[in-house]
C-alpha cells in the first residue's frame, strides 16, 4: 500500500519538473544559434548596414561638410530593420514548422516563461551583432569624413548610436511576437513586412489626397519606423513620444503572442 501511495506522488513531482530560467536561456541561445536562418540574417543585415553606409560616404564626401557621421551609419536602418523583424519571425514560425515547439513546452510548460527567453535571446542577438556592425561602419567610413563622430557630443554620437541599437532589436521583437501570433513563416513575415514598410508609404500617400487627409498621414508618425527615426536622428531632444511609440508595437505583438501562446495548441 505504501508503494502504491508513493507511485502517484513521484510520477507528479516529475510532471511538475521544469528548467531553470538560465537553462531555458541557454537552450534558447543554442537553438537560435545553430540555425543557418539566423547566421544567413545577421549577415544580410551586416552586409546592408556596412554597404550602404560606406555608400552614402562616398557619395556625400566632397560635400563639403557632408551628411551628419552618425546618420551615415545610422542611415541603412530603414533597410536593416526589414531583416531584423523577419529573423525574429521566423525563429518562432520555424519552431512550429518543424514541430520541435512541442519539445520546446515539454521541456518548460512555463508557456510565458518560453516566449521570454526566447525574446531576450534574439534581442540580445540582434543587439550585438548591431554593436559590432556599427562599430565597422564607423571604422570604414571615418576616413572618408572630414572630422568623424564627435565623441564629445553624446546627443550627436553615443545617443543615436545606442538608440539605434536598441531600435535593431525592437524590430526584431515584433517580428517574435507576429511570430507566436500567427505561427505560418509567410503569414509572419507578410505582417512585419507591411508593418515596417508597406504600411508607412500607405500613410504618406494620403498628403496628395488635400488638408482633409492629412491626419492620415500624420498617424504615420505612430508607426515603428517613424519612432525609429525620431529616437536615431542625431541632436534629437524629445524622445519621449517616439521611445513610448516603439515601446507599444514591440509590447503589444508580444503580449498577444503570449496570449496566444497560453491560449492554443502547439
Amino acid at each position: 500500500m505504501t508503494a502504491l501511495a508513493a507511485a502517484p506522488r513521484r510520477a507528479t513531482h516529475t510532471h511538475t519538473h521544469r528548467l531553470s530560467f538560465a537553462h531555458l536561456l541557454k537552450s534558447e541561445a543554442i537553438k537560435i544559434l545553430t540555425l543557418r536562418s539566423t547566421w544567413w540574417s545577421l549577415g544580410v543585415t551586416a552586409a546592408l548596414s556596412v554597404g550602404i553606409s560606406l555608400l552614402i560616404a562616398l557619395a556625400t564626401s566632397g560635400m563639403g561638410g557632408g551628411m551628419q557621421p552618425t546618420n551615415v551609419i545610422l542611415a541603412p536602418t530603414q533597410f536593416t530593420m526589414l531583416v531584423a523583424g523577419i529573423l525574429g519571425a521566423i525563429v518562432v514560425t520555424g519552431e512550429y514548422s518543424t514541430g520541435m515547439i512541442r519539445s520546446t513546452l515539454t521541456a518548460e510548460p512555463r508557456r510565458g516563461a518560453v516566449l521570454l527567453a526566447k525574446a531576450l535571446v534574439v534581442a540580445v542577438t540582434m543587439m550585438v551583432t548591431t554593436v559590432i556592425i556599427y562599430a565597422v561602419a564607423i571604422a570604414v567610413t571615418t576616413p572618408l569624413s572630414g572630422s568623424g563622430i564627435d565623441w564629445a557630443t553624446p546627443a550627436d554620437s553615443v545617443v543615436p548610436l545606442a538608440l539605434g541599437v536598441v531600435s535593431m532589436a525592437c524590430f526584431t521583437l515584433m517580428g517574435v511576437g507576429f511570430g507566436f501570433v500567427l505561427r505560418s513563416g509567410a503569414g509572419a513575415i507578410a505582417v512585419t513586412v507591411g508593418v515596417l514598410f508597406v504600411l508607412p508609404i500607405m500613410l504618406s500617400l494620403f498628403s496628395i489626397a488635400g488638408p482633409d487627409w492629412m491626419w492620415v498621414v500624420e498617424a504615420g508618425r505612430y508607426l515603428p519606423v517613424s519612432a525609429a527615426g525620431s529616437l536615431t536622428r542625431a541632436g534629437a531632444t524629445d524622445l519621449v513620444e517616439p521611445a513610448l511609440t516603439m515601446a507599444g508595437w514591440v509590447i503589444a505583438p508580444l503580449l498577444l503572442g503570449w496570449i496566444a501562446l497560453r491560449s492554443r495548441d502547439a
